[in-house]
């Protein structure tokens, strides 16, 4: 685990600023992981399949290379991403 020291004359102030900047984050990373699975839940209802399906039946070329598709692929590694984000923010603790 990292960890990481700053010093300041407003200490209090400093990580005041630093919690609210990472409270904002965690909202914007919420809408987009909203957004996302919701553009993802679309094209599993057109494609009547789940995107864990469609990943490995693309990845093993048994689909045809669709921009749906490449749209599909690029919102299932968007959703991993934020997610991935989402979850290091999450770690984040304020050590004394």
């Amino acid at each position: 685990m990292a960890e990481v020291k700053l010093s300041s004359k407003h200490l209090n102030s400093l990580k005041k600023f630093i919690e609210d900047a990472l409270t904002e984050r965690l909202q914007e990373l919420q809408e987009g992981i909203k957004r996302t699975q919701e553009r993802i839940t679309l094209f599993e209802n057109k494609y009547q399949m789940q995107t864990q399906e469609f990943l490995r039946r693309f990845e093993n070329n048994e689909l045809q290379h669709t921009l749906d598709f490449d749209e599909w692929m690029g919102e299932a590694w968007m959703l991993e991403a934020l997610l991935q984000d989402k979850e290091e923010i999450e770690e984040i603790e304020f050590v004394d």
